[in-house]
């Protein structure tokens, strides 16, 4: 799997995810667990990029990164390598 952590609280980096792809979103509080899902559809573009996630424990969502920390796993390619990362810094 390939790892693409992001920690968006200190300076802006765009990375958009594609339809298949794992999120985790990890918690602003302590105590609190990090959240996972898989992206079901991208919606927007650019700096307006939002998804469509159904998060592990089976409902569905509109995801909108903001702040906090979260890490993109790539889904696999039909040959089992997982797809290069695109990353765009602002």
């Amino acid at each position: 799997m390939l790892f693409i952590p992001i920690d968006v609280s200190r300076e802006v980096t765009m990375v958009e995810a594609r339809v298949g792809d794992r999120v985790i979103l990890e918690s602003e509080r302590i105590g609190h667990q990090a959240r996972e899902g898989e992206i079901l559809e991208v919606l927007g573009a650019g700096e307006g990029v939002h998804y469509r996630v159904r998060w592990e424990d089976g409902h569905e969502s509109t995801f909108f990164p903001s702040g906090g920390s979260i890490t993109i796993i790539r889904k696999a390619t039909k040959a089992g390598a997982p797809k290069a990362p695109t990353s765009r810094r602002r």
